[in-house]
């Protein structure tokens, strides 16, 4: 039995009985006039079926004493096929997926009208308005008043927040993917740190990993490459990355490939010129000391909580040393001085999506602790904007993020990502190395 079907049977299990899941996965998306982006299924979609093709349908059927599963999918379609590639089809379909029964996507509402007659509950996706989720309301309406059906559907119920909560816990196949694409992820930053040197353009170090990810058989990136070079790492999000690098400067790269549909994110901040400086060396060494106790606290039964409340207290007492922030850190802490410059959280749920929706709390508003099987990121920063004055000299104009992913295990962590260097020591030496993009 597929790991697919497994999960499509654990949320039968979860279904209230005489209730129906229908769930999509997107239609291509228009990029410019008669051209597409690059197409990825629907995440929630992709995690109970393992399909890939665009206008595809799920539905699966619970009711007293059975179940069903369907897909629904494109045609097989010759003219189209010449454009855009070859359709698996019904009949291969069959031969590769494990469901009840296959159709073709013409047939979907007329298969599902008919599982949706005599039917409590439906289970979709009630916040995507979709023309799927239209032509049902409007289905249930007309039934509500058709005397001949003794049942439809007087409940609605959002499918995400059950396989949300399904996608918290990571499989052996799952961490194993997550793996592979750190190793691809690895390559990359060591490639690109090798390559560094002042005077590139940002975009030309973004090409480089997006090179070494197609290379080393990665489907894409995770998610835009941040490569922001002095001042412009105090954007959190910076993606332009159309500057120089310069001699002097720091560079934060945020930069993750997607293998198989499972993300890496990692963050790594380097020195342009391949040598810290004294003040580089002693903020750098301040945020990596931070991380690495975070990191060190984790283990089930705990919360994200309270890593961001440490990662806090750890990091305004770093800035406290270094003249960054000038007071009593309690007081400090109370009245929110560090999040001028420690602004965001402490990480996120990471896995088919590089920022997983999985819930964070509980149906009663209770945080989550944390099992054996979540994946995380741990990425605390310090960022100091040239133009602070209230921040040394020395210091201005510098941003630092470090970030690692990281399993929960059973007695307490894997750091998923400790291959990827990140010692003062380590950076400068393999920064010390030739690089494949030597010209």
């Amino acid at each position: 039995m597929s790991e697919f079907k497994q999960r499509r049977d654990a949320l039968l299990a979860l279904m209230d009985n005489n209730s129906v899941t229908i769930l999509s996965t997107n239609s291509l998306q228009t990029r410019s006039n008669d051209t597409e982006y690059p197409f990825r299924p629907d995440s929630d979609f992709y995690y109970l079926t393992g399909f890939k093709e665009d206008n595809a349908t799920l539905c699966l059927v619970k009711k007293e004493n059975s179940v069903k599963s369907y897909l629904f999918l494109q045609k097989k379609d010759e003219t189209l096929e010449l454009w855009t590639g070859k359709r698996l089809g019904v009949e291969e379909a069959k031969r590769c997926f494990e469901y009840d029964d296959i159709f073709i996507s013409d047939e979907r509402f007329e298969k599902i009208a008919f599982e949706l007659e005599n039917c409590d509950k439906v289970y979709c996706d009630i916040f995507n308005d979709n023309k799927l989720f239209i032509e049902i309301q409007t289905y249930v309406k007309k039934v509500l008043h058709q005397r001949t059906i003794k049942r439809s559907p007087r409940e609605f119920s959002d499918i995400l927040a059950l396989t949300q909560k399904m996608r918290l816990i990571k499989s052996n196949n799952e961490i194993t993917l997550i793996k592979k694409a750190l190793d691809i992820t690895k390559e990359a930053h060591h490639g690109a740190m090798k390559a560094m040197k002042p005077k590139l353009k940002e975009y030309e170090v973004q090409a480089m990993y997006e090179y070494i990810f197609k290379k080393e058989g990665a489907y894409s990136d995770a998610y835009t490459t941040i490569v922001a070079s002095g001042n412009n790492a105090n954007t959190l999000h910076y993606i332009e990355n159309s500057d120089f690098l310069e001699s002097g400067d720091l560079v934060l790269i945020d930069a993750g490939c997607e293998y198989e549909m499972y993300a890496s994110d990692i963050t790594r901040t380097y020195p342009a010129s391949g040598k810290f400086t004294e003040p580089q060396k002693e903020l750098y060494t301040m945020v990596l000391e931070v991380q690495v106790e975070v990191i060190r606290a984790i283990k089930p039964g705990i919360t994200k909580t309270s890593l961001h409340i440490l990662s806090e207290k750890l990091l305004c007492e770093g800035m406290v040393c270094l003249g960054i922030l000038k007071g009593n850190v309690e007081t400090l802490l109370e009245e929110k001085k560090h999040k001028k410059y420690y602004p965001h959280g402490i990480g996120h749920w990471m896995g088919i999506d590089v920022h997983d929706p999985c819930p964070y709390y509980d149906e009663n508003g209770e945080e989550l602790l944390f099992q054996e099987g979540m994946v995380l990121t741990i990425e605390p920063g310090v960022y100091l904007p040239q133009d602070d004055e209230n921040v040394p000299l020395k210091y201005r104009g510098i941003g630092i993020r470090i970030e690692d992913d990281i399993l929960v295990t059973k007695e307490g962590f894997e750091n998923l990502s400790q291959g990827i260097v990140k010692s003062v020591e380590a950076i400068e030496e393999i920064m010390s190395y030739s690089s494949i993009f030597e010209r």
